[in-house]
């Protein structure tokens, strides 16, 4: 048994306060990564020591520094957090949908919907990123998952990067599709949000919302903020092309659009 599992073993957790493990149970043992507008120095080492003990760690260690240049200073800072969590508290809004494997969700299809189900993806606005999106259509998949175009009765069609909202919107009035996928990977200074956004008010605009499933992906993406935003269903990391593909095909039985 690893050490891990020995300590979870011989200690009850309580689970309204949680602590980071690091070598025992509730030492709040935390690592953090940061970089200061400061030059490297003895001086730039406490201001990481100070800025640390101030998000609540205890006996911080800066373990490693290095010189960024311009006056900026990386830093790694070891610390024990003194705060908890009521982890049974939690609620976190999230795709609720049984998860069909690949050949599932053909069969699905071919049961429930006796037709191919279109969809239509792209990583839109200015973002030039298509790791996600090809992750999700390519059919060699990402990490073990095949991707939606070696899916049975699935016709993905993937429109790559730096896609304008409008060209989407216009290709999957064109295919007639079932469901557009938006893939999002750059995120700085919310670029996402907006071009999000802008997607749903395009789709209003064109008097698409209610008849397309709207879906958007990343890095940065949860299911609640894709609610928040007008999208049916968000999906962040750790999530392949079936879970996609079951929530889209169940969504299209749920919804009548046989």
């Amino acid at each position: 048994m690893s050490e891990a599992k020995t300590h979870v073993a011989d200690n009850k957790i309580d689970l309204t306060k949680v602590k980071p493990y690091g070598d025992t149970m509730n030492d709040g043992m935390v690592e953090m990564a940061f970089t200061l507008p400061v030059p490297a120095g003895d001086e730039a080492q406490e201001a990481a020591r100070i800025l640390a003990r101030k998000m609540g760690c205890e006996e911080p260690n800066v373990t490693y520094f290095h010189d960024m240049g311009n006056g900026f200073t990386f830093f790694i800072v070891y610390g024990k957090c003194m705060h908890t969590v009521d982890f049974s508290s939690i609620k976190v809004k999230k795709v609720e949908v049984e998860v069909m494997d690949r050949v599932e969700c053909g069969e699905y299809i071919a049961d429930k919907i006796k037709r191919d189900v279109v969809i239509v993806g792209a990583s839109t606005g200015t973002d030039a990123h298509t790791v996600g999106i090809d992750a999700i259509i390519n059919m060699k998949g990402f990490h073990g998952h095949f991707g939606l175009e070696r899916f049975k009765h699935v016709i993905a069609i993937n429109m790559g990067s730096q896609v304008p909202n409008e060209e989407l919107i216009a290709k999957a009035k064109e295919v007639n599709a079932d469901a557009i996928l938006v893939s999002q990977t750059v995120t700085q200074k919310d670029v996402h949000i907006h071009n999000l956004t802008n997607m749903v008010e395009l789709m209003e605009a064109e008097g698409l919302r209610d008849k397309m499933l709207l879906i958007c992906g990343g890095p940065r993406i949860s299911h609640e903020l894709a609610m928040e935003l007008g999208y049916d269903a968000g999906f962040g990391p750790h999530t392949y092309a079936e879970h996609v593909c079951s929530y889209i095909i169940t969504e299209i039985v749920k919804r009548g659009r046989i």
